[in-house]
């Protein structure tokens, strides 16, 4: 067993990473981020990921830095979330400057005061149309990074683990379901109402992901009509 520390938003995606390396047997340690996103719904569902699987997690507070990546639908309210198909180029508006790289060189930092061998993160293939840093190219750049920045300090075998970063939403969905993971229990929504508004990239591509997997989706929306997106 090793240890590994994941970023995990609460998400379909990390959540899903998060129960992928617990039932590999790997120690975890969850870590997310409170940036000042619309969604802050998420870090609930994060934390019950990780109670849930007996894993330490901390929230990490970068609101002051998150207000200062202005222009983004996320973090800056005076932007509009788009709404319609996640490869749309409206979706463009969804970017936050530098996100990833941020929060892995955070994580990356924690996993060398704890010696673990590994990060985690759950970019996958759906996101690679709208963001540059979830592409393997931007994975494989960001692990060298890592090595070279801590060298001494950390074993030369350090990873980056991207495990989805070559599939599907949908196939992430079908692992999931495999594996048990609470779907009700995580959250998409960029919008950060009471409930999935159904509407913005992330509610269309996790319904989207539920009917290609042809898997259940518990989800609750406030819009139900896929037509009406």
């Amino acid at each position: 067993m090793s240890r590994v520390v994941a970023t995990v938003s609460g998400g379909l995606d990390s959540v899903t990473l998060a129960h992928v390396l617990a039932g590999e047997g790997h120690e975890l340690v969850c870590v997310s981020f409170d940036y000042g996103q619309r969604h802050a719904r998420e870090l609930d569902c994060a934390g019950a990921c990780a109670e849930r699987l007996a894993a330490d997690h901390h929230v990490l507070d970068l609101r002051a830095v998150g207000s200062l990546l202005s222009g983004s639908a996320l973090t800056d309210r005076t932007v509009d979330v788009p709404e319609g198909h996640y490869a749309d180029e409206s979706m463009a508006a969804t970017v936050v400057p530098n996100r990833n790289a941020i929060m892995l060189s955070v994580t990356v930092g924690i996993a060398v005061a704890r010696s673990a061998g590994a990060v985690a993160t759950a970019v996958h293939a759906g996101d690679h149309p709208i963001y540059p840093d979830c592409r393997p190219a931007f994975i494989e750049a960001f692990e060298r990074e890592a090595r070279l920045a801590n060298e001494g300090f950390i074993d030369p075998g350090f990873r980056v683990l991207a495990p989805f970063v070559d599939l599907t939403k949908d196939e992430i969905v079908r692992i999931g379901d495999r594996i048990g993971v609470p779907f009700a229990e995580t959250w998409s929504c960029y919008v950060g109402g009471d409930r999935h508004c159904g509407r913005c990239g992330t509610c269309v591509e996790r319904r989207e992901a539920f009917e290609l997997a042809g898997v259940a989706d518990p989800t609750e929306y406030d819009e139900h009509d896929p037509a009406a997106v």
